[in-house]
C-alpha cells in the first residue's frame, strides 16, 4: 500500500505546483510582458483618477449619457463578483415583464422617439458585464443624448461613429460601440446650444 500513496502524494504535490503556482505566474508574466494594458484589467483613467474598464460596462442613467446593455448582475449592476445570466428562458413570463418595463424607461427618458427599442437596450447579455452596444442601440439613443447636451444631432452621431469598432481581425464579433468611451469622448467636447 505505501508503494501507492507514496508516489500518488508526490503526483498530486508536482501537479498541483505546476497547474497551481507555476503556469499561473508564467501566464500572468507574458502577458504583462506581451499585452501590459489587457493584461492591467485595460483600465481607462483620466487626470490620474480610475474611471473604469474597457471591459465592464457601466451603469449609466442620465439622459445626457449613452446608455448600455442592461445588467442581471443585481441588486449592483456590472457587478464582476456576481457575472451571469438572468436565467430567464423566452418563455418565461418575468422576462416579458422585465424587457416591458426597460421599454417603458426608454420610451419615458426619450417621449418623443417612436422606433422600436434594439433588443440589446431591453436584454441583458450573458455575462450581464458587457460595456458594448450595437450601432443600432447608439443611433436610437443619439436624439435624446444631443438634446440633453445641447449638441446638434449630427455631432453626437459623428461621435458614435468615431467610437464605433469593427469586427476583431475583420471577421470575429460584431461592431459594437464602447458606451464608457462614447461617453468620455462626449464629455470632452464643448456644449452648444442646439439649433
Amino acid at each position: 500500500m505505501k508503494t501507492l500513496i507514496r508516489p500518488a502524494v508526490t503526483l498530486f504535490i508536482l501537479l498541483s505546483l505546476i497547474t497551481g503556482l507555476i503556469y499561473p505566474l508564467l501566464v500572468t508574466g507574458i502577458s504583462q510582458l506581451l499585452l501590459p494594458d489587457q493584461a492591467a484589467g485595460s483600465l481607462i483613467e483620466r487626470e490620474g483618477k480610475l474611471i473604469g474598464s474597457r471591459l465592464i460596462g457601466q451603469n449609466f442613467t442620465d439622459p445626457k449619457y449613452f446608455w448600455g446593455r442592461p445588467s442581471a448582475t443585481g441588486p449592483y449592476p456590472y457587478n464582476a463578483a456576481a457575472s451571469g445570466g438572468s436565467n430567464l428562458g423566452p418563455l418565461n413570463p418575468a422576462l416579458k415583464d422585465v424587457v416591458a418595463a426597460r421599454v417603458q424607461a426608454l420610451r419615458n427618458a426619450d417621449p418623443g422617439n417612436t422606433q422600436p427599442a434594439p433588443v440589446d437596450l431591453v436584454t441583458a447579455s450573458g455575462s450581464g458585464l458587457d460595456p458594448h452596444i450595437s450601432p443600432a442601440a447608439a443611433d436610437y439613443q443619439v436624439a435624446r443624448v444631443a438634446r440633453a447636451r445641447g449638441l446638434p444631432p449630427e455631432t453626437v452621431r459623428d461621435a458614435v461613429a468615431q467610437q464605433t469598432q469593427g469586427r476583431q481581425w475583420g471577421i470575429l464579433g460584431e461592431v459594437r460601440v464602447n458606451v464608457l468611451e462614447l461617453n468620455l469622448a462626449l464629455d470632452h467636447l464643448p456644449l452648444t446650444k442646439n439649433p
